[in-house]
Protein backbone atom coordinates (compact mmCIF):
# COMPACT_ATOMS: atom_id res chain seq x y z
CA UNK A 1 0.00 0.00 0.00
CA UNK A 2 1.29 3.36 -1.53
CA UNK A 3 1.71 6.18 1.48
CA UNK A 4 -0.09 9.24 0.22
CA UNK A 5 1.16 11.14 3.54
CA UNK A 6 2.45 14.47 1.97
CA UNK A 7 5.29 15.51 4.71
CA UNK A 8 8.80 14.94 3.88
CA UNK A 9 10.55 11.90 4.25
CA UNK A 10 14.02 11.61 5.63
CA UNK A 11 16.01 11.63 2.42
CA UNK A 12 13.86 14.87 1.47
CA UNK A 13 14.94 16.38 4.94
CA UNK A 14 18.67 15.74 4.39
CA UNK A 15 18.66 16.90 0.87
CA UNK A 16 17.06 20.01 2.52
CA UNK A 17 19.56 20.56 5.26
CA UNK A 18 22.69 20.07 3.41
CA UNK A 19 22.88 23.28 1.56
CA UNK A 20 22.43 24.97 4.54
CA UNK A 21 25.06 22.40 6.01
CA UNK A 22 27.54 23.46 3.26
CA UNK A 23 27.32 27.41 3.58
CA UNK A 24 28.20 26.98 7.17
CA UNK A 25 31.11 25.32 6.76
CA UNK A 26 32.13 27.88 4.12
CA UNK A 27 31.41 30.93 6.93
CA UNK A 28 33.52 29.08 9.08
CA UNK A 29 36.45 28.67 6.78
CA UNK A 30 36.26 31.77 5.70
CA UNK A 31 36.21 33.26 9.12
CA UNK A 32 39.28 31.58 10.15
CA UNK A 33 40.88 32.80 7.41
CA UNK A 34 40.34 36.36 8.39
CA UNK A 35 41.60 35.75 11.71
CA UNK A 36 44.99 33.76 10.08
CA UNK A 37 45.41 37.07 7.86
CA UNK A 38 44.96 39.17 10.57
CA UNK A 39 47.14 38.01 12.51
CA UNK A 40 50.10 38.07 10.06
CA UNK A 41 48.82 40.94 9.75
CA UNK A 42 49.29 42.40 13.23
CA UNK A 43 52.56 40.38 14.01
CA UNK A 44 51.36 39.98 17.25
CA UNK A 45 50.15 43.82 17.69
CA UNK A 46 46.69 45.25 18.32
CA UNK A 47 45.47 46.72 14.87
CA UNK A 48 42.84 48.75 16.40
CA UNK A 49 44.34 50.09 19.73
CA UNK A 50 48.04 51.00 18.45
CA UNK A 51 47.88 54.38 18.25
CA UNK A 52 51.31 54.67 16.50
CA UNK A 53 49.84 52.51 13.46
CA UNK A 54 49.77 55.05 10.69
CA UNK A 55 49.03 58.00 12.48
CA UNK A 56 50.00 61.07 10.27
CA UNK A 57 50.48 63.16 13.64
CA UNK A 58 53.16 61.06 14.07
CA UNK A 59 54.75 60.94 10.79
CA UNK A 60 54.61 64.43 10.54
CA UNK A 61 56.72 64.76 13.78
CA UNK A 62 59.10 61.90 12.69
CA UNK A 63 59.70 63.42 9.43
CA UNK A 64 60.08 67.19 11.57
CA UNK A 65 62.88 65.28 13.44
CA UNK A 66 64.65 64.03 10.68
CA UNK A 67 64.48 67.47 8.64
CA UNK A 68 65.93 68.84 11.51
CA UNK A 69 68.86 66.95 11.99
CA UNK A 70 69.45 67.23 8.34
CA UNK A 71 69.85 70.89 8.71
CA UNK A 72 71.87 70.68 11.24
CA UNK A 73 74.34 68.64 8.82
CA UNK A 74 73.66 70.65 5.99
CA UNK A 75 74.45 73.77 7.84
CA UNK A 76 78.01 72.28 8.58
CA UNK A 77 78.38 71.23 4.81
CA UNK A 78 77.59 75.01 3.85
CA UNK A 79 80.71 75.92 6.23
CA UNK A 80 82.67 73.84 4.40
CA UNK A 81 81.89 74.83 0.91
CA UNK A 82 81.72 78.59 2.32
CA UNK A 83 85.51 78.00 3.60
CA UNK A 84 86.80 76.10 0.29
CA UNK A 85 85.36 79.04 -1.32
CA UNK A 86 86.82 81.59 0.42
CA UNK A 87 90.24 79.74 0.11
CA UNK A 88 89.76 79.47 -3.64
CA UNK A 89 89.52 83.02 -4.09
CA UNK A 90 92.94 83.72 -2.46
CA UNK A 91 94.11 87.30 -1.03
CA UNK A 92 91.68 88.97 -4.03
CA UNK A 93 89.86 91.86 -2.25
CA UNK A 94 87.84 92.22 -4.97
CA UNK A 95 86.55 88.28 -4.79
CA UNK A 96 85.78 88.41 -1.40
CA UNK A 97 83.69 91.61 -1.49
CA UNK A 98 81.84 89.94 -4.30
CA UNK A 99 81.24 86.68 -2.32
CA UNK A 100 79.92 88.55 0.70
CA UNK A 101 77.83 90.54 -1.47
CA UNK A 102 76.26 87.42 -2.46
CA UNK A 103 76.08 85.69 0.26
CA UNK A 104 73.62 88.77 1.75
CA UNK A 105 71.23 88.95 -0.73
CA UNK A 106 70.89 85.09 -1.20
CA UNK A 107 70.08 85.10 3.13
CA UNK A 108 73.02 82.50 3.94
CA UNK A 109 74.64 84.72 6.15
CA UNK A 110 73.60 86.42 9.46
CA UNK A 111 72.29 89.77 9.63
CA UNK A 112 72.30 92.24 12.73
CA UNK A 113 70.11 95.66 13.34
CA UNK A 114 67.30 97.33 15.25
CA UNK A 115 63.68 95.58 14.41
CA UNK A 116 60.06 94.30 15.63
CA UNK A 117 58.91 90.71 16.24
CA UNK A 118 55.04 90.29 14.76
CA UNK A 119 53.20 87.28 16.65
CA UNK A 120 49.90 85.77 15.28
CA UNK A 121 47.97 83.43 17.17
CA UNK A 122 44.53 81.41 17.24
CA UNK A 123 41.62 83.00 18.73
CA UNK A 124 40.61 81.66 22.15
CA UNK A 125 38.79 78.33 22.39
CA UNK A 126 35.87 80.41 23.77
CA UNK A 127 35.48 83.08 21.73
CA UNK A 128 32.90 84.79 20.80
CA UNK A 129 31.96 87.20 18.39
CA UNK A 130 32.03 91.01 19.65
CA UNK A 131 28.89 93.00 19.39
CA UNK A 132 27.84 93.97 15.86
CA UNK A 133 29.80 91.09 14.10
CA UNK A 134 28.31 87.49 13.47
CA UNK A 135 29.04 84.53 15.40
CA UNK A 136 32.37 82.63 13.95
CA UNK A 137 32.67 79.75 11.74
CA UNK A 138 35.78 77.56 12.86
CA UNK A 139 37.79 79.28 10.04
CA UNK A 140 37.56 82.52 11.16
CA UNK A 141 38.92 81.43 14.55
CA UNK A 142 42.81 80.12 13.01
CA UNK A 143 45.45 81.67 11.31
CA UNK A 144 45.79 80.89 8.00
CA UNK A 145 48.52 81.20 4.91
CA UNK A 146 47.29 84.27 4.04
CA UNK A 147 47.41 85.77 7.32
CA UNK A 148 51.17 85.10 7.68
CA UNK A 149 52.28 85.89 4.05
CA UNK A 150 50.13 89.38 4.50
CA UNK A 151 52.64 89.88 7.40
CA UNK A 152 55.79 88.97 5.20
CA UNK A 153 54.66 90.98 2.06
CA UNK A 154 54.19 93.87 4.38
CA UNK A 155 57.71 93.63 6.27
CA UNK A 156 59.57 93.36 2.69
CA UNK A 157 57.59 96.17 1.64
CA UNK A 158 58.56 98.36 4.36
CA UNK A 159 62.53 97.45 3.62
CA UNK A 160 63.37 95.13 5.61
CA UNK A 161 66.74 93.62 5.54
CA UNK A 162 65.93 89.92 6.80
CA UNK A 163 62.60 88.13 8.09
CA UNK A 164 62.90 85.54 9.92
CA UNK A 165 59.82 83.08 10.76
CA UNK A 166 59.93 80.83 14.13
CA UNK A 167 63.52 79.99 13.89
CA UNK A 168 63.39 79.87 10.02
CA UNK A 169 65.22 82.63 7.72
CA UNK A 170 63.40 83.28 4.65
CA UNK A 171 65.48 83.67 1.26
CA UNK A 172 64.01 84.14 -2.23
CA UNK A 173 62.84 80.42 -2.32
CA UNK A 174 60.83 80.49 1.00
CA UNK A 175 57.53 79.49 1.16
CA UNK A 176 55.01 79.81 3.50
CA UNK A 177 52.34 76.99 3.83
CA UNK A 178 49.62 76.12 6.04
CA UNK A 179 47.89 72.83 6.55
CA UNK A 180 44.69 73.58 8.68
CA UNK A 181 46.62 75.91 11.49
CA UNK A 182 49.77 74.55 11.27
CA UNK A 183 52.34 75.79 9.10
CA UNK A 184 55.10 73.83 7.20
CA UNK A 185 57.98 76.26 6.24
CA UNK A 186 61.44 74.66 4.34
CA UNK A 187 60.07 71.00 5.78
CA UNK A 188 59.97 72.12 9.49
CA UNK A 189 55.94 71.71 10.96
CA UNK A 190 54.74 74.36 13.55
CA UNK A 191 52.19 75.63 15.49
CA UNK A 192 50.42 78.62 16.71
CA UNK A 193 51.62 81.51 18.04
CA UNK A 194 53.83 82.32 15.17
CA UNK A 195 56.26 84.77 15.77
CA UNK A 196 58.18 86.58 12.75
CA UNK A 197 60.57 88.93 13.06
CA UNK A 198 62.54 91.46 10.99
CA UNK A 199 65.49 93.75 10.36
CA UNK A 200 65.07 96.88 9.52
CA UNK A 201 64.15 100.92 10.01
CA UNK A 202 61.43 100.09 12.69
CA UNK A 203 59.17 102.70 11.94
CA UNK A 204 59.18 102.09 8.08
CA UNK A 205 58.10 98.55 8.98
CA UNK A 206 55.26 99.63 11.73
CA UNK A 207 54.13 102.03 8.87
CA UNK A 208 53.75 99.06 5.82
CA UNK A 209 52.41 96.72 8.25
CA UNK A 210 49.38 99.90 8.96
CA UNK A 211 49.35 100.67 4.94
CA UNK A 212 48.70 96.70 4.09
CA UNK A 213 44.91 96.14 3.27
CA UNK A 214 45.75 92.46 3.70
CA UNK A 215 46.89 93.02 7.30
CA UNK A 216 44.01 95.37 7.67
CA UNK A 217 41.63 93.08 6.93
CA UNK A 218 43.44 90.76 9.20
CA UNK A 219 43.04 93.29 11.84
CA UNK A 220 39.09 93.15 11.55
CA UNK A 221 39.25 89.33 12.59
CA UNK A 222 40.98 90.07 15.44
CA UNK A 223 38.72 93.16 16.91
CA UNK A 224 35.61 90.55 16.12
CA UNK A 225 36.81 87.19 17.00
CA UNK A 226 39.75 87.61 19.28
CA UNK A 227 42.76 86.32 17.20
CA UNK A 228 46.24 87.26 18.10
CA UNK A 229 48.20 90.51 16.86
CA UNK A 230 51.19 91.35 18.79
CA UNK A 231 53.95 94.04 17.69
CA UNK A 232 56.91 93.84 19.75
CA UNK A 233 59.90 96.28 19.42
CA UNK A 234 63.13 94.87 19.28
CA UNK A 235 66.81 96.12 20.10
CA UNK A 236 69.55 95.20 18.69
CA UNK A 237 69.12 91.74 17.16
CA UNK A 238 70.40 89.12 14.48
CA UNK A 239 68.97 86.89 12.56
CA UNK A 240 71.03 83.75 11.53
CA UNK A 241 71.59 82.95 7.89
CA UNK A 242 69.83 80.10 5.78
CA UNK A 243 71.15 77.12 6.18
CA UNK A 244 69.39 75.14 3.98
CA UNK A 245 69.44 73.98 0.58
CA UNK A 246 69.10 76.25 -2.27
CA UNK A 247 66.74 74.20 -5.46
CA UNK A 248 67.67 77.13 -7.83
CA UNK A 249 70.40 76.20 -10.46
CA UNK A 250 71.57 80.16 -11.24
CA UNK A 251 70.45 83.16 -10.08
CA UNK A 252 71.71 86.83 -9.37
CA UNK A 253 70.64 89.52 -7.77
CA UNK A 254 68.76 91.83 -9.10
CA UNK A 255 69.53 95.47 -9.55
Amino acid sequence: MSNSDDSPTEADRRGTWRPVRLLTAAVFALAGLIFVTSFNTAKGTNIRTDDSLLRLSDLIRDRDEKNKELEATTAVVREEVDGLARRDAGSSKAEDARLAALEKAAGTTEISGDGLTVTLNDAPPDARAAPGYPEPQANDLVIHQQDLQAVVNALWQGGARGIQIMEQRLISTSAVRCVGNTLILQGRVYSPPYRITAVGDTGKLRRALALSPAVQNYQLYVKAYGLGWKVDQRGAITLPGYTGTVDLRYAEPAG
